[in-house]
């Protein structure tokens, strides 16, 4: 998933609930408005040659040295997007490298983040960081995506959850923060989210909950 939108169409609570999608920042601008014409008695024809417009913008995967950063790095590129040949680890191991496709990932140990990002962000300013790292680095990286200003995707499950959203309201950063990252559980709770607005009292006296099994080597706190 890496659309990002503005604050102005959903505002993180101040005590989000578990499993609430969150996006910021606030954004000056007033919503515009959707009109859906219900019926047409002559609905213009596409040509056939004509095909979507294909997104390709610049994507930074934090994580590359683990599965889920793999996997989104593969996704991107398949998906037509300019891969920034840059990632981050927690160790410190120089020259390190790493391809996925045909590019090949240079690893930076911490020590090297913000001054490799500070790069990245002039040489690729649409440059959007997917974050799939570990629980511990969440608030550090978060805190170092808005000081620089990079929208971000915090992939990354853990961390103190109530600074990430102040981190990222307080620096008027774009950002998609999810406890879940799979599209069908995120559709589905932005389905839930507009039912209970549109039809409010609807759902009174029921109660959602959701367990999620995961297996042993996931990491999270």
């Amino acid at each position: 998933m890496f659309s990002l939108l503005p604050q102005a169409a959903v505002s993180p609570l101040a005590n989000p609930p578990p499993h609430r999608l969150s996006l910021a920042p606030r954004s000056p601008r007033s919503r515009s408005s959707v009109v859906v014409g219900a019926l047409m008695s002559e609905s213009p024809q596409k040509p056939a040659n004509v095909s979507a417009p294909k997104l390709c913008f610049p994507i930074l995967v934090n994580g590359c040295t683990g599965k889920m950063g793999i996997a989104v790095a593969e996704a991107a590129l398949s998906a037509g997007l300019q891969l920034v040949p840059v990632s981050f680890s927690s160790l410190e191991k120089p020259g390190r490298t790493l391809k996925v496709g045909n590019t090949e990932i240079q690893i930076h140990g911490p020590s090297e983040r913000e001054n490799v990002l500070s790069s990245v962000s002039h040489e690729f300013p649409n440059v959007v960081v997917v974050d799939y790292t570990v629980p511990d680095a969440v608030n550090a990286n978060a805190e170092l995506y808005c000081k620089l200003g990079l929208p971000f995707v915090m992939g990354t499950t853990g961390g103190d959850r109530h600074m990430l959203y102040k981190t990222v309201q307080d620096a008027n950063v774009y950002a998609v923060i999810s406890p879940q990252m799979g599209k069908q559980v995120v559709a589905f709770i932005a389905a839930m989210e507009i039912m209970a607005d549109q039809f409010p009292g609807a759902f009174s006296g029921y109660k959602l909950e959701v367990y999620e099994n995961c297996h042993t080597s996931v990491l999270k706190k």
